[in-house]
């Protein structure tokens, strides 16, 4: 057997190439200068660790670990080497680049990320993303991992202030764990010791006909806040608690109990007792009060809730539960910055349900009458938001069309501030958001609302979410990803008010925000949550008891195996939706053990 010598009497085109490849194969492996030389190790290199913290965003080189960078120039790479061996097919890994799989055509068009043929992946068939959204994804997965208590799994409502728990970020804790097994950041045991942690936890937990207080000791688990016992923030819990029991489906004795613990819990919540005003679903109660009275009535959120009701084996609301909460759907529905849709001001209203319900190509009688799904109807909200900030009618600092989206944050309120020639009034903790009839806007940006799109719309998302990282850098990036929310016409430290530099930075990150995050980067990714939730025997009833047909619906439950995905014309392609070559990203951080 022989070697093959591209370079000996290649054309002139394998002599420019060379230079190229060797140039982009020394920055790959870490290396620089035409001998190869290391970097220096000096106080500078020093100073650049890969731990996280404030600082520590950007390219981060060490001597022995190779350079993160843009797929791009793995493509730039496999280009330059097709220069040299023109007729001979290079295979390709599922993510894309190197060994294995097919050959990538070169096309004027494929370049940047690399898309196959599957919009959101499936097993075997993942999508490349800049590596900036990989170390994203694992820092907000650290949020749950390493602010949670590790005794009975609760999670704070929001770190580093000092917090009593959310029962909803719990649900989005418990959903994260799954996600660092697969993506290595934890082992499978200790995932499931977590989770049992907190199943044990919730088991004997006090409750309301099976709902809990919406926030509660981080601790002791007792009452906090004088809050409410919830249906919402109970849907959540235990929509994460679904989704760990269909995840853990092996035959070891710990994720027998996890199945046996998740199905005890979500048997006793009885849904009729939270229906004082049948068919509809209150919003809370509480023992001084007793029901609120309001209930849930669409469009927001609550979608949750009602599955979940319709799924009950023991205590299930009537179907026309489902009839009542979509009765009041033609008041937002309508044409709002050129996009027609279901409105709901918050992303997160468009987000929520969809971090475990996989709504392409699945449609109850409503979506069926306006020729869309759930799926198609949350990327036009996404539109609808950029589009407000381009148009920006308030003028606010800083928004664009990379800087976007508005949900339920923190703000820098409540505060009256005359700038920009006007008076402004700035919100704290605020709904903020567009909708028909209902705009709040005070100028400030909550990362989660773009990012928790990107399965929606990854061809905007993308862009603005390295578009934040790289303007506004450590500033709004640290430790746990993206702080909660900014405001760049807020006045701060600096005057005037400068778009490059915000003038609030929210200090906290929130479990309600930081898990969609993960969640939907991890969708995008591989679709996990969703492939995983195709085969929970009682979300698949609440879908079908609300009258959802068609898609993955039709097809019988597979575990965890995911079904055949869609045609590829089903859902659009990205193809290069960065402006111009992605930055370098922080380097991975060290597994959990």
């Amino acid at each position: 057997m022989g070697s093959c010598e591209p370079t000996r009497g290649t054309s002139s085109r394998g002599r420019q190439g060379l230079p190229l490849l060797m140039a982009v194969c020394a920055l790959l492996s870490g290396r620089t200068g035409a001998a190869g030389n290391s970097l220096p190790q000096g106080p500078e290199a020093a100073a650049r660790s890969p731990t996280p913290a404030p600082v520590a965003t950007g390219a981060l080189r060490t001597a022995s670990s190779p350079v993160a960078l843009d797929p791009f120039f793995a493509d730039l790479e496999e280009r330059a080497l097709r220069i040299l061996y023109p007729t001979a097919p290079l295979e390709r890994d599922a993510a894309g680049f190197g060994p294995g799989g097919t050959s990538a055509t070169p096309a004027p068009e494929a370049i940047g990320v690399l898309r196959d043929s599957y919009p959101v992946a499936d097993a075997a068939h993942s999508v490349p993303l800049d590596p900036f959204f990989a170390d994203l994804e694992e820092r907000t997965f650290r949020f749950f991992w390493e602010t949670g208590n590790p005794r009975n799994g609760l999670i704070p409502d929001r770190f580093p202030t000092p917090s009593f728990a959310s029962i909803s970020a719990v649900g989005f804790g418990l959903t994260a764990y799954p996600i660092g097994v697969e993506r290595g950041y934890i082992s499978r045991q200790a995932a499931r010791q977590r989770v049992l942690a907190t199943l044990r936890f919730f088991a004997g937990e006090a409750n309301q006909h099976g709902f809990f207080y919406h926030f509660i000791d981080m601790r002791s688990g007792a009452r906090s806040n004088e809050s409410e016992v919830s249906t919402v923030d109970t849907a959540l819990l235990l929509a994460g608690m679904l989704f760990c029991q269909t995840y853990f489906d092996g035959d070891d004795p710990e994720e027998i109990e996890i199945r046996t613990l998740a199905e005890e819990i979500y048997r006793r919540v009885d849904w009729t007792w939270a229906q004082p005003r049948p068919p509809a679903v209150a919003l809370a109660w509480t023992p001084e009060g007793g029901f609120a009275g309001l209930d849930w009535n669409g469009y927001n959120e609550a979608m949750l809730v009602y599955l979940l009701a319709l799924g009950s084996p023991t205590h299930p609301v009537d179907q026309q539960a489902w009839t009542q909460w979509t009765s009041t759907y033609d008041k937002f529905w309508g044409t709002l910055y050129d996009q027609t849709y279901l409105s709901f001001a918050p992303l997160f209203g468009h987000q929520y349900t969809h971090v475990w319900v996989d709504f392409r190509g699945i449609q109850d009688s409503y979506m069926r009458e306006h020729g869309l799904d759930y799926f198609e109807n949350s990327r036009r909200a996404t539109y609808a938001q950029r589009r407000y900030a381009i148009a920006n009618p308030k003028q606010f600092q800083g928004y664009g069309k990379n800087v976007w989206g508005m949900s339920a944050s923190d703000g820098p309120g409540p505060a009256r501030e005359s700038n920009l020639g006007g008076d402004r009034r700035f919100l704290k903790y605020a709904a903020r958001g567009v909708a028909l009839g209902r705009i709040v806007d005070d100028g400030t940006i909550a990362p989660t609302a773009a990012i928790s799109s990107l399965p929606f719309a990854p061809e905007i998302v993308l862009p603005a979410a390295l578009e934040m990282y790289h303007r506004f850098g450590s500033s709004i990036y640290s430790s746990y990803g993206f702080l909660d929310a900014f405001n760049a016409s807020f006045p701060g430290p600096q005057s005037p008010p400068q778009p490059t530099l915000p003038g609030w930075v929210d200090q906290d990150y929130i479990g309600i925000d930081q898990g969609p995050i993960l969640a939907m980067i991890e969708n995008y990714r591989s679709a996990l949550v969703w492939r995983v939730m195709h085969s929970n025997s009682y979300m698949r009833e609440g879908l079908e008891r609300a009258g959802f047909s068609g898609g993955w619906l039709e097809q019988p439950a597979l575990g965890p195996t995911p079904p055949p995905p869609g045609s590829p014309e089903q859902y659009p392609l990205v193809q290069n939706p960065l402006a111009a070559a992605a930055p370098l990203a922080q380097s991975p951080l060290a597994p959990t053990p």
